[in-house]
């Protein structure tokens, strides 16, 4: 039953007194507390001409956030998105002062700084309360959700009947790190847990050998991640790095996607892209890796840092949150020092804020952005939250510290399922992740050096006394440059001598001084050590070298061979410890273009789970071993299962497949499944 037109603007203008009456005692509070604002004048006032005053200034600073602040977030499109975040202060602080002036009397004076303080608080307390009403009234709290996530200028569009799709990728975490997260009396996360004890169906997948974000994104986004063979390779005929989380390496990527497959993506239908590598063909898209690069108004990929920032509030409790994360990051990095916790890596400089940025901005952003998009009736919704991956490569997997990581993403997806019961149209959403994380510590510290400094070894060059650090290559740092127009990072290939590469405990060795790929026979003449030297070090698992004669070779400690053409083995499986489908993932990466000369895979221990990354990592993924090849899929029972019979669901590639048949289930979906057809339909 439509509510009559009388109470609806009875209601909305009751709401806007009463956020006009907190907005003006918020006024007189302030104007008592803070010695540089008052409300009057140079000699004196009484309590009603202070009020008055109060009033006033509250009402005209309204206004001017109502028909101004719009203006000037449109106007500040090209600012780097985190200076937005001061600007904010600075310019509601202007807005105020301005109001101030408005004031008959000049009764209303407050310092710059003051100004600041005073416009924040009363952004949060008209927030708040407008809030708090606005719950009361579902229509209401729809409205406010669009505004809040910056879709004042679209109409939802109502498709009853006909459900959408809102797929959430927990960036990094694993399937048995869920399972041990909702599980329990106290779960970490109780509302998945809710979900997979009812609503919901649990599944394993397995990743490609390229366990990392930019590959499985890719495959589950463009329906193809072929030629991605780490997180960062070299080519040899353009003597250029492709490093997959920076904006050209997202966009090339993308660009040779979409050529592969002559397809947009998966959400090229109606869909939106949030916090992604990659659009997937959406047309909405914010947050967006492969299209951060671009300087122009047409850059939609950081929108969603102005509709989130556009509110005052928002930005006040973010800044706050901010902090709040970069006083517990140095918190727990100084406790596990003083506890002389094994392994560690170091974790100062600006480790603390991009860890902040992941786990606070992006996270604020996205869900913002996921909520304009559910109640703006979009078809199909991707977002990635890279909180708990970047936490967990510093800390370890299973460590204390992503606990409270996982509540917050836990209150994300509980607030975005709540936004549900106000959306013009009935979503199923979809957790999964894009690959797990294995524990262990860093190659270097276990062993003292780099792959670097081996394959320098085994090839009779001069070792550097002092080993060198290999930077991490989480997603936050390139998500954090381009939020700040920050050029991206650089590095450079560097001479004849070999490149070595490192995607978590995935190594990469090129000889750019020979072009295509170069073969065992030709190694073995060149540099007769370097294959033993690393086939033989008890860091390494197995690596990867074509030759003239076998083709595919996969080379194990002591002689032991795996001729990956022929099937033939000699002495040890060296794939053996990877489990079942470790040949084909290596197979299948062997005839890629870009394949490196030689790809090293480090050791996994199969009791402890352990592998050694080649970056500074103690939770790492990238290649081989362990929880990193075990991501999940949450799906609803209403949808058919992702594969049949109980088939393990291998590869980004057939991700996407299911994601697709599950998106064609929705569009066909006009009512909601009997208990009969639900039941055929989960056997």
């Amino acid at each position: 039953m439509r509510t009559p037109w009388w109470k609806t603007l009875s209601g909305a203008l009751l709401r806007v007194l009463a956020v006009w009456l907190v907005s003006s005692l918020t006024l007189l509070v302030l104007a008592a507390l803070l010695p540089d604002f008052r409300l009057q004048s140079a000699s004196g006032d009484s309590l009603t001409r202070t009020a008055f005053a109060a009033a006033l200034g509250a009402g005209a600073f309204g206004l001017l956030s109502a028909l101004v602040w719009p203006v000037l977030v449109r106007a500040l499109l090209l600012v780097p998105a985190l200076v937005l975040g001061l600007l904010v202060f600075f310019l509601n602080g202007s807005l105020l002062l301005l109001a101030l002036d408005l004031i008959p009397g000049a009764r209303g004076q407050a310092a710059p700084e003051t100004a600041m303080i005073v416009a924040a608080a009363m952004s949060a307390a008209s927030s708040a309360t407008a809030t708090f009403l606005a719950v009361r009234n579902d229509e209401a709290y729809r409205r406010r959700l669009v505004r809040l996530a910056g879709r004042r200028g679209r109409a939802a569009r109502s498709r009853a009947g006909t459900p959408g799709m809102v797929f959430l990728q927990l960036d990094g975490l694993g399937h048995d790190v869920l399972r041990a997260a909702t599980h329990g009396d106290r779960p970490l996360m109780a509302t998945v847990a809710g979900w997979t004890g009812g609503s919901h169906r649990l599944t394993p997948w397995r990743t490609d050998w390229s366990s990392q974000t930019g590959a499985s994104q890719l495959g589950i986004l463009h329906g193809s991640n072929e030629d991605l063979p780490a997180f960062r390779w070299y080519e040899k005929e353009t003597d250029a790095l492709i490093v997959s989380n920076r904006p050209t390496g997202a966009a090339e990527l993308q660009r040779r996607a979409v050529e592969r497959t002559g397809d947009g993506g998966l959400l090229a239908q109606d869909g939106a892209s949030r916090g992604n590598l990659f659009s997937g063909g959406a047309g909405q898209v914010a947050l967006v890796m492969s299209v951060a690069a671009r300087r122009d108004k047409h850059n939609r990929s950081r929108a969603g840092y102005f509709a989130y920032f556009s509110d005052p509030a928002n930005a006040t409790r973010t800044a706050v949150s901010f902090l709040a994360e970069v006083v517990r990051e140095i918190v727990q990095s100084l406790r596990s020092r003083f506890r002389h916790e094994t392994p560690r890596v170091k974790r100062g400089g600006l480790y603390p804020f991009l860890r902040a940025f992941a786990t606070v901005v992006e996270r604020d952003v996205v869900v913002a952005a996921v909520i304009g998009d559910m109640l703006a009736g979009r078809t199909a919704v991707y977002a990635d939250f890279v909180a708990y991956d970047e936490v967990a490569h510093h800390s370890g997997p299973g460590h204390r510290d992503t606990h409270q990581v996982l509540r917050s993403l836990d209150r994300c997806i509980a607030l975005i399922a709540k936004v549900g019961r106000h959306t013009p149209r009935p979503y199923r959403i979809v957790l999964l992740s894009d690959h797990g994380q294995s524990p262990g510590a860093t190659f270097l510290e276990r062993y003292g050096l780099s792959l670097g400094d081996l394959v320098r070894a085994g090839c009779g060059l001069p070792v550097p006394r002092r080993a060198g650090r290999t930077p991490s290559g989480a997603e936050a740092r390139e998500a954090a440059r381009a939020a700040l127009h920050r050029p991206e990072g650089t590095e450079e290939p560097g001479g004849p001598h070999p490149i070595v590469l490192a995607s978590g405990n995935l190594g990469l060795v090129s000889f750019p001084d020979t072009p295509g790929r170069i073969t065992r026979e030709e190694l073995d003449r060149r540099h007769p050590a370097l294959l033993g030297t690393l086939a033989n070090h008890p860091g390494i698992g197995f690596l990867l070298v074509r030759s003239e004669e076998h083709g595919a070779v996969v080379l194990g400690p002591a002689g032991a061979e795996h001729r990956l053409d022929s099937g033939r083995i000699i002495g040890t499986d060296p794939l053996a410890p990877f489990g079942e489908g470790a040949a084909d993932a290596v197979r299948r990466t062997d005839r890629f273009p870009h394949t490196a000369d030689l790809m090293v895979n480090s050791a996994y221990d199969p009791v402890t789970g352990a592998v050694h990354a080649f970056e500074e990592q103690i939770g790492s993924h990238g290649g081989l071993g362990g929880a990193q090849n075990r991501p999940f899929l949450l799906w609803p029972m209403e949808l058919t299962p992702p594969t049949a019979d109980g088939e393990l669901l291998t590869g980004a590639e057939q991700v996407h497949r299911v994601l697709r048949r599950w998106l064609r289930e929705a569009a066909a979906a006009q009512q909601p499944l009997s208990a009969e057809t639900d039941e055929i339909r989960r056997r």
